[in-house]
């Protein structure tokens, strides 16, 4: 007989020390965002240092992605990531707090009208992202130009999962979770867009094996499948952080052309090949602490970490 999951309570003694980091955290939005880029890469350089699990794990991704890089190349790299990491802790504090006016500044966005010629169509959009360590600011700015249905996965933390919640609530047209396909059926047939990442290691029974950087990744095949029955555009969206510290470039791409083609093993292989070039253009900033190859081909393969 199956374990009935108990609700975790936020408000619980237990969970106290989360309310006290998210209130500082909370105050420490009331800085300059220049301000808080500096201290966010401060931060990210100082859990390089602590987190050596996490710094392990990149490394190891780099090594395979990357296998023409000598070990020094890799360090800078990583360096740059954690600081990268740093920054997105600080702007995901302000994609939950600050004000639309404050925001609207910060988002330079390229393409909006491929999003605008996909929606008249009438059948639903897929917007095709990745996870990149801006990618909860950058979701947000996108929410300033165009509505859309975010996907998450629950926080184990009742706090965060609370903080998180509340805004997706305020800023989105619907927030789903990433394993509720009926509601993303839903909301595509109803004409709405949808936003989605398919780059994180998924379970067999959800997965096909592809590349992604030569290596063959467990990669999720709902996107592909969700076009099939749906017959929505996917439109490919990316967000990334400025190198000269004036804000975000938010680039939204034509919807693909014959899409989904003669196999979802053939549409997963293309939209990791996408998102592998949009890796290349920025790589410090896509999340390199993931264990994107844990799972294997086959059961009995090494581990890869």
């Amino acid at each position: 007989m199956a374990k009935k999951k108990v609700k975790k309570n936020p408000w619980s003694p237990v969970y106290w020390p989360a309310w006290f980091g998210f209130g500082v955290l909370r105050l420490i939005m009331l800085l300059p965002y220049a301000w808080l880029m500096r201290l966010g890469r401060a931060v990210g350089r100082a859990g390089e240092r602590l987190i050596a699990s996490r710094r392990k794990i990149a490394d190891t991704n780099l090594r395979a992605c990357f296998p023409e890089w000598n070990q020094q190349q890799r360090d800078e790299l990583i360096t740059r990531h954690f600081e990268s990491l740093g920054a997105g802790l600080f702007e995901a504090g302000i994609a939950w707090w600050k004000p639309d006016r404050v925001l609207k500044p910060l988002g330079h966005v390229h393409g909006l009208e491929n999003l605008e010629q996909a929606r008249a169509v009438g059948k639903g959009v897929i917007l095709m992202s990745a996870h990149f360590t801006s990618v909860d600011i950058t979701g947000r700015l996108l929410l300033l130009y165009a509505d859309f249905c975010a996907m998450y996965r629950k926080n184990e933390n009742p706090v965060v999962e609370y903080v998180m919640g509340r805004s997706r609530d305020r800023h989105t047209t619907g927030a789903i979770q990433s394993n509720n396909i009926r509601a993303m059926i839903k909301a595509l047939r109803q004409g709405k867009a949808v936003w989605y990442a398919s780059d994180r290691n998924t379970k067999r029974s959800q997965a096909v094996f592809v590349e992604f950087f030569g290596q063959m990744a467990s990669t999720n095949t709902a996107a592909s499948r969700l076009a099939r029955m749906t017959g929505a555009k996917l439109v490919p969206f990316y967000g990334v952080r400025r190198a000269d510290g004036d804000g975000y470039d938010l680039f939204i791409l034509p919807a693909l052309e014959d899409f989904p083609g003669d196999s979802i093993e053939a549409d997963s292989l293309r939209l990791n090949e996408m998102i592998e070039s949009w890796v290349r253009q920025y790589p410090e900033q896509y999340l390199w602490i993931h264990r994107r190859f844990r799972n294997r081909p086959n059961r009995d393969d090494p581990s890869f970490y």
